[in-house]
């Protein structure tokens, strides 16, 4: 359901919510290896999520990409919606326009209850919720 963009932007900012913070700030490339996303794509991703205010960013020699309290209590609809668009995840399996719970799709009823549960969750879900779990050794992010 999640494009490989919106993964890896995920990956990336759970990355920089275990080792970053307004004093230590980290290089794209430095991001790129341990979570295994080539640095130019994780790059432009962070970019875009610091245009966004879901990621903090400063230029200069002590510069990098980092997480503020306030990145952190974003929750993770909003990183899919602004890497992916709000309608990827929304949009029929199918791609047919007409799609809905009152004409619904042949997939429809196969994945309507669960999209939904998972959208909703992603609406709910906070970086900082996931980080704590890693934190906490209740989930693993291999970096």
């Amino acid at each position: 359901m999640l494009s490989n963009s919106s993964k890896y932007a995920l990956k990336a900012v759970l990355y920089l919510a275990l080792n970053s913070d307004e004093s230590r700030k980290i290089l794209a490339k430095n991001i790129s290896e341990p979570i295994n996303v080539p640095r130019a794509y994780i790059a432009k991703l962070l970019q875009e999520l610091s245009r966004h205010n879901l990621v903090s960013s400063t230029r200069g020699p002590k510069g990098g990409f980092f997480l503020n309290v306030e990145n952190r209590a974003a929750t993770l609809i909003k990183i899919v919606d602004v890497i992916d668009g709000d309608h990827r995840l929304r949009s029929c399996m199918l791609s047919l326009k007409e799609c809905n719970e009152d004409h619904p799709c042949p997939l429809h009823g196969l994945v309507g209850n669960a999209k939904s549960n998972f959208i909703k969750n992603l609406e709910k879900t906070t970086i900082n919720d996931l980080a704590i779990d890693l934190e906490q050794q209740k989930s693993f992010l291999p970096v």
